[in-house]
């Protein structure tokens, strides 16, 4: 019995050692936000540990790196950024952590939209924001609300792993291509989805223009009383024209983001009785709870929300 008990003792002891040996194999990778979180463990699967900096229901726009974040990082062989300008106090965390780990860039190789609002005169004070702030330089950084864009992403998630873990390569390209294969299928579901609703009903508030990609893809005219950042504050003569737009063209679709403060838009749909729609989920993800956990979750669920109000 005691040779038993001995023995048992050594196969758990064993056991236990080989999960820590396991879990210390795990590639270390940061993503600056939690849609580029979810995309890298799609890639990474079993072969990384992933911590995201702004998590779920976390907004970029206002976001400041804690000392946390620069040990975190410090830690970590990979950071996987969107680029374009998104994270504006990126730069500021390396410098702070003398990070010395690979950046990717998910957004490299993609024809980044220009702000559409960068010349309207709906925005004149989205440009005196804290220079640490959401900086957009003119172009629009939220790709990924485009598929094709996000197919973009992969590859290059799954260039930048296959890079610091050239062992299991095969894994994260053969991950990246069953992924690629979902991301195609849904794209082609949603163009044709989009494509059979008429051009005039294809129109949409949203808080802050954060669709420009999506509405691009999927041709539809979106306007967005915040402008580009969620910290850009709408005049009152900029609600105006958007209301008497509304009323004009008789838009039917209004939208509040998870990530943003919902009474501008409570307020335009007081003036115009248009009913908000389920919140959309912009640059952030919900939690597991949530409808929209995962980046295909949250494109499925986007869409149908645009969809349904767009038939009205």
């Amino acid at each position: 019995m005691r040779y038993s008990s001995l023995l048992m003792s050594a196969v758990l002891a064993s056991g236990l050692n080989c999960t820590a040996v396991l879990a210390q194999d795990k590639i270390p990778v940061i993503a600056s936000f939690s849609i580029l979180g979810d995309l890298v463990h799609q890639i990474g699967g079993e072969h990384v540990s992933v911590t995201t900096l702004v998590a779920a229901n976390g907004d970029a726009h206002v976001y400041q790196p804690t000392p946390q974040d620069t040990i975190r990082l410090t830690k970590s062989k990979l950071f996987v950024v969107n680029g374009l300008g998104f994270e504006g106090w990126m730069e500021r965390l390396v410098s702070a952590s003398h990070y010395k780990g690979k950046v990717i860039t998910a957004s490299t190789g993609i024809q980044p939209l220009a702000f559409a609002g960068e010349e309207d005169e709906h925005h004149e004070e989205k440009g005196n924001h804290d220079e640490d702030a959401h900086q957009h330089t003119g172009l629009d950084p939220h790709a990924w609300h485009s598929i094709p864009n996000t197919i973009r992403y992969v590859h290059n998630i799954a260039d930048g792993l296959s890079q610091i873990d050239p062992a299991h390569k095969g894994d994260y390209q053969r991950n990246a291509a069953n992924y690629v294969q979902q991301l195609e299928q849904l794209d082609k579901s949603l163009l044709q989805e989009f494509s059979a609703l008429p051009a005039e009903k294809r129109k949409m508030i949203t808080s802050h223009d954060a669709f420009g990609y999506l509405s691009h893809r999927y041709q539809i005219t979106t306007i967005a009383p915040q402008g580009v950042s969620t910290e850009s504050e709408a005049s009152a003569s900029d609600v105006a024209k958007i209301i008497k737009q509304i009323r004009k063209e008789q838009i039917k679709a209004l939208f509040v983001e998870n990530i943003s403060d919902p009474r501008l838009m409570q307020q335009i749909s007081k003036e115009t009785g248009i009913q908000p729609g389920k919140p959309l989920f912009s640059d952030a993800l919900s939690d597991e709870k949530g409808p929209a956990s995962t980046y295909l979750d949250m494109m499925r669920y986007n869409t149908e929300q645009i969809l349904a109000a767009l038939k009205q």
